[in-house]
C-alpha cells in the first residue's frame, strides 16, 4: 500500500471538499473521514444483502444449540 496518495481534484471534487470540510479540518482529514464513511456504507450494503437473504429464516424452528 502506498504511503501517500495524490490526485488532481476536478472543480466538482474541490467543491465537495470545501462543502464537506469541517471548520479547521485539513483536506486530508476530510478525505479520511469520507473514506471511512464509504467503508461504512459498503458494510451496510453487505448487511442489508445478508438480512434480505435471511428474511425467511425462522430461528425458532431450529433445534437448540445446547
Amino acid at each position: 500500500m502506498p504511503s501517500t496518495i495524490g490526485f488532481r481534484p476536478t472543480a466538482e471534487d474541490a467543491r465537495i471538499l470545501r462543502e464537506a470540510a469541517r471548520p479547521g479540518e485539513a483536506t486530508s482529514d476530510t478525505l479520511r473521514r469520507a473514506l471511512r464513511l464509504l467503508d461504512h456504507e459498503r458494510w451496510l450494503e453487505d448487511f442489508r444483502m445478508d438480512a434480505a437473504a435471511l428474511a425467511d429464516e425462522d430461528v425458532n424452528a431450529e433445534p437448540e444449540a445446547w
